[in-house]
């Protein structure tokens, strides 16, 4: 009986004030079941991982000398090229690292969304990992010696580098801060002007990744569009290291969650 009663006062609450909406007695009694100490160092972890993102920007000067169009025919070190593959497997795996520490917590607000976030930052993780094992295949070619005869094998990787850089790291990301801009903005977990960012950036870099596609601009043109989502992703990783989630989101969260686990328990 006792347990009908509760969970009659928990529907009633939900029709009236809706999921997102708690009194304070509501919102106090909720934060204290929520592990803030652990959700504290998730946003820290989180926020390390998006800043981590950024560490491969270097690599637009260390990959010249690779993409250059007789590298296979030169001599000297390789470091730069390694150097550069290096940190885009960093890249890579902070990418995936930032939508897994997120998934717990994004997940309270719609676990379809977060799981694909997930997926998103998988595939686009894949796509940075091919695009270093066509570079580095160039070094493997020159440090094999195969000369002139390895030229028209080298352009070719260089063209595959770029055009799966296109599909990955330039298209995908539209689509990761999509997801993530919307999950944030409903949630109100960080403010929604830095959500605002994410949802606006990302139609904008989608447009910069068709004209590039259709020719209509190029490459170093199209990286402009790309300042938004960026400027997202930077801010958005500051911020969690910095401030952490917004404490009475967390408790909405929690709070919908174990409404949603009692509604359907009956």
């Amino acid at each position: 009986m006792a347990t009908n009663e509760r969970m009659s006062s928990i529907k009633q609450t939900a029709t009236m004030k809706g999921d997102t909406h708690m009194t304070t007695t509501d919102q106090t009694t909720a934060t204290k079941r929520v592990p803030m100490d652990s959700l504290r160092k998730t946003a820290l972890v989180a926020g390390v991982l998006y800043l981590l993102t950024f560490v491969s920007i270097p690599t637009l000067f260390l990959y010249g000398p690779v993409k250059s169009a007789n590298y296979i025919l030169g001599a000297g070190p390789d470091t730069s090229a390694i150097i550069g593959g290096i940190l885009e497997i960093i890249v890579a795996l902070a990418g995936i690292g930032t939508a897994v520490v997120l998934f717990p917590v994004l997940k309270r607000q719609n676990e379809a969304a977060a799981l694909g976030l997930v997926a998103s930052r998988i595939l686009e993780s894949g796509t940075i990992f091919v695009g270093v094992a066509f570079l580095l295949s160039i070094v493997t070619l020159r440090q094999a010696g195969v000369g002139a005869a390895g030229l028209v094998t080298g352009h070719a990787l260089v063209v595959l580098y770029d055009r799966i850089f296109l599909l990955g790291p330039s298209f995908m990301p539209a689509i990761c801060d999509l997801l993530l801009g919307i999950l944030l903005y409903q949630s109100r977990l960080v403010p929604r002007g830095l959500s605002l960012i994410g949802i606006v950036g990302a139609p904008i870099l989608l447009a910069g990744y068709f004209a590039v596609m259709f020719g209509l601009i190029g490459t170093s043109q199209a990286s402009i569009t790309a300042i938004p989502v960026a400027l997202f992703e930077f801010s958005l990783g500051v911020w969690l290291i910095a401030k952490g989630f917004n404490p009475s989101a967390i408790a909405s969260l929690y709070a919908k969650t174990e409404t949603n686990e009692l509604v359907s328990a009956e």
